[in-house]
Formats: structure tokens, sequence, C-alpha cells
């Protein structure tokens, strides 16, 4: 049967976010679980849980939290030269709002001092997450260093490592640096270029701003009814456009699929005459725009449906995927600049890599910016990659696509290695050769793709248990590293946690060490303290050793 597509009429919701993701590098349909998922009854839902909120009532509650700021500032304790900047507001069922703050000292962005902001419906604070407990003051905002000279250091640091060809600096700007130890009056310089495998750069380098010194680094582009190759005959959203349809999705806040033609910047808006795109075929350009598109509404009625998100940025507008970037382009990114998911065409532009997991792994980069923002390095850049991964998993599940069933491999169907293995295992993630299985204390200088292994594991022990099993035709094994027999609590309840975690509790500077806390504290939140998920939890984090 040839594949079809046809236009879905139903109303759903996408997202927006602020640093940008990649799948690859160094470095979801639903079938049967293990452990079964629990319907999102009105009964079995948890006070705790975040409320589905319009974009008008999310954009009343960021506005009467904006009016608030100073009094909240004082509430909490800041100095008189902080200031709050709200970032996000997620409100739970029982009343509790949760409001994300950027921070600023003395008009200057406070890079590491976000925080969150947990009230009771009564208005009583009831905690705050903060990125630093460090107290945020430097003894001058005067700089020694000449912002030309710090912006050409950049050039070199990104030339030196070898991350950026072609480094182009913008223009440093001045930052209070409260990410790691004492606060400190730095630049913030963003430098372009490309990356070794095409894929943009947009590295920033964090210069103290008395002696020149690199305090830190980090890439901000993470690399996460048509007839698809990769998920058969399915439906995507269209628009009609004079005599014919354009690819955009009006259900799902317009979200648009272009044609980048081979190309790196642009982009045309994919159109066809009949609403039949693609043939299923990769040398039909509409194939992969299929695929992408369809990807980017499993995703979005996901968050929506589940975890009750109007689009990434919660704000109700669609997002942007672009396909056919480069040639032989074997990668796929997110990119919070332009809002935007890039698809490479992989090896001999044969295999996009468009399939329903990769396209969710790539705008959870989105949700997790707009959210938890954990920076893009060490142990919390791990914890970004995982996430991409956890909801990647989770959508892929949810889709129950009869062609790509859910599983707890990433990449599968996109052949990455040429031998027809996955990209990463969650089960048992040093199968690929690289990613950690377990937690060590060099955890923080592995790839960030590697060392998700850690937070993958849990998740896959959190919700299936330790030890050998099959789901959806695919065997599993997962070990764990005292020995010890890990109970799963079905997926549904897994992911809950983690995306409570995610939206509430975790920042930009999150280890290990505090994601385990941090779901701890969500899995009280959702099922109570002492519970049983509760301590399902704690006993899935010593299986990966996070103590």
């Amino acid at each position: 049967m040839t594949p079809h597509i046809s236009r879905k009429r139903s109303t759903l919701v996408i997202a927006t976010a602020v640093a940008a993701g990649a799948l690859l590098t160094a470095g979801l349909t639903t079938g049967a679980s293990a452990q079964p998922d629990v319907n999102d009854n009105a009964a079995e839902v948890s006070s705790a849980a975040p409320m589905r909120l319009s974009a008008s009532v999310r954009t009343g509650l960021i506005q009467d939290a904006e009016a608030k700021t100073a009094a909240t500032a004082a509430r909490i304790g800041l100095g008189a030269k902080e200031k709050l900047v709200v970032k996000d507001v997620v409100k739970d069922r029982d009343g509790t709002t949760h409001t994300r703050y950027e921070r600023t000292y003395a008009g200057l962005p406070v890079l590491g001092g976000d925080l969150v902001v947990h009230t009771a419906k009564s208005g009583a604070v009831k905690g705050v997450s903060k990125a630093t407990k460090a107290s945020v003051k430097v003894k001058s905002i005067s700089a020694k260093l000449a912002p030309k000279a710090v912006a050409k250091a950049a050039e070199s640091t990104a030339a030196k490592t070898g991350e950026t060809k072609k480094a182009d600096a913008n223009a440093p700007r001045k930052v209070v640096w409260a990410a790691e130890g004492k606060p400190t009056l730095a630049f913030e310089t963003v430098v372009t270029g490309t990356q070794k495998d095409g894929t943009p750069s947009e590295l920033h380098v964090i210069t103290d701003a008395a002696t020149g010194k690199k305090l830190f680094q980090y890439q901000a582009i993470e690399n996460g009814k048509g007839h698809s190759q990769y998920s058969g005959d399915v439906e995507v959203g269209s628009t009609k456009a004079g005599s014919g349809f354009e690819l955009t999705d009006g259900g799902r806040g317009d979200h648009k699929t272009l044609d980048l033609n081979h190309g790196s910047s642009g982009g045309k808006l994919y159109t066809d005459e009949d609403d039949t795109w693609g043939t299923g075929k990769p040398a039909d350009t509409q194939t992969a725009a299929v695929d992408a598109a369809y990807g980017a509404g499993l995703t979005w009625d996901y968050y929506k449906d589940v975890h009750g998100r109007s689009g990434i940025k919660g704000d109700g507008k669609g997002a942007t995927s672009r396909v056919h970037y480069g040639n032989n382009y074997v990668n796929a990114f997110w990119q919070d600049s332009c809002f935007c998911m890039t698809y490479g065409d992989g090896d001999g532009n044969a295999k996009p890599l468009t399939s329903i997991d990769v396209a969710a792994h790539e705008m959870t980069h989105g949700v997790t910016s707009a959210t938890g923002n954990m920076e893009y390095s060490g142990e919390s850049g791990g914890l970004n990659e995982a996430t991409s991964d956890i909801f990647a998993a989770a959508v892929e599940f949810k889709a129950d696509n009869a062609q790509d069933k859910g599983d707890y491999l990433v990449g599968e169907k996109i052949d990455i290695n040429g031998d027809g293995t996955p990209l990463r295992y969650m089960d048992k993630p040093s199968q690929d050769g690289s990613s950690l299985d377990y937690w060590d204390e060099n955890a923080g200088n592995v790839d960030v793709h590697y060392s998700s292994g850690i937070a993958n594991h849990f998740f896959y022990l959190l919700s299936e248990g330790s030890g050998a099993k099959e789901i959806n035709g695919v065997k599993y094994d997962s070990p764990t590293k005292d020995g010890s027999k890990v109970e799963g609590i079905g997926r549904d309840k897994a992911e809950k946690i983690w995306f409570k975690a995610l939206s509430t509790y975790f920042t930009t500077t999150t280890d290990y060490a505090q994601a385990r806390k941090d779901t701890v504290k969500a899995a009280a939140d959702l099922y109570g303290a002492d519970s049983a998920e509760q301590k399902a939890v704690e006993a899935a984090w010593t299986g990966v050793n996070v103590k």
C-alpha cells in the first residue's frame, strides 16, 4: 500500500526556548510495557501534578509575578542590588505555583543565579530552589579588560579547542558569573561559526573581567497524511493556501516545516497542490518533511496531553522544523536562536535524521531550555541530554505507531552506525561503547552524550526495573551497580516524576546528586512522602550509584 497523508484538523499545542540542542556526536509508539502505565483519570491525578494552562492564563500568571518581583525578592532575602526577571510559571492542581526567575545584579545578568520560588495557594512561600547558594555580590561592576580584547581572546579559545571553525565573536556582554564558586564580574562572549561536523556553533565563553582567565565555556547548539520514511501512513497538519496547501500546522501553534535544500540557512516553506505529501522514499524531498512534521506534532501532543504544557515554552506557539541541512550531514540539532529543529540527511543523503525519537529529542532541548535549562557541560549537561532521551522514549511509546514501536533505544531507525544498531541504549548505556552505566567522580568530565547514560539508566530502572525482560519485541537486561534488584513503577509515573523535577526544581547548575534530591522530592509531591514511588526513585538512583 502506498503511504498516504491527510490534513489533521484536531486542536493541539507546542512551545519555545532560550538555549539550543543536538542529538548526536562524540559522541514513541505505545506498546506493552513490563510495568503497566496508569490511565490519566481525574481521580488518579495527583494534586501536585501541573495544571493544563491556556496561553492566556499562563500570560496572566506571568504578568502577576512580574508585578510582584520586588516584593518577592525582598521576601526571599535578596540584596538591594538584585532583581528578579520572570521566565516561566507552572501551577499545580492544588493551587501551588512554581515561578522560575532569572536574576540581575546592579542591572547585570547573573549567570547561575536562576531560582524557582514555590508558593502555596495561600500566598505563603513554601521554598526556593536556587542554582547557587552563594550570596550574589561583587566589589565593583567596572571591568579592567576592554571588550575588544575579550572578544579576541574568546575567538582564540574557540580556535584552540577546535570546536569552532571560522570563529567570529559577537560583542561581549558584562555579567556576574555565579554558577561556580564565588560570584565574579565577567564577560560572556558568543563565538559563532561551524563545528567540526558542520553543525552551526554558538560557543559561549565566560571570561573573568579582571584577569581575562577563562572561567567556563559551553556549546549552545545541543546536538535533539504523508508518506513517511519511518512511520508509514501518518497525518500531519497542513493549511489551505490559495489553490494549494502549505505545511503549516494550525492546530499546533502554526508549526512550519521548511526545506533547506542542502543549504545551512533560510529555508522555503513546503507547499503542495493536493495535500498529499511525500512518497515514503528519501529521494522525494517531501518525505523527510513528513517525518519531521509528524514527529513535531507527536511531541506537541505528548507535552499537552501528559503534562498539560501548551508547546515548548508553554505559550501555545509552534516551532519550526528544517530538513535537508547540508550534504551527508549525520546529525540533528535544536537552536533556541531560531526556535527551530534542523535535520541532516545522513550518509549519502539517504537516511534523514527525522525519526520520531530524534524529533522528540530535539524539541525537548527547547522544553529544557524553557524550564530547568541545565548548563550544557559537565554533569548538568549529561542531565540535559538525558532529559531529551527520556522524553523521546516517552513520545515514541505514546505515539503507538506500528512502524516505529516504543522502545528504550535512541535513534534505532536512522542507522547512525551503519550496522543497524541504535545510537544509545537506556537499559545498559555502555552497550554503545562509550556511555556511562553508573555515576563516578569523573562523570562531569565525560562528553554529555555519554554521561547522560547515568540518568537514562536511572529512568529505565525506575520505569521497568532491573533484570531481563522483553518489551515490544526488544530484549533488555538492566543491571545495577551493587547487584540490587529494582522494581519498576511504570513509565507513566516515571516520566511524570522527571517532568515535575525538570519544571519545578532543576536549575542551570543541577548535578546528579541534586537530581536525586529533586526527583525524590517530586515523587513525594506527586505520590506522597514515603510512598512506594518515592522509595523506587531512591532505589533506582542507588542502582546507578547516585547516593
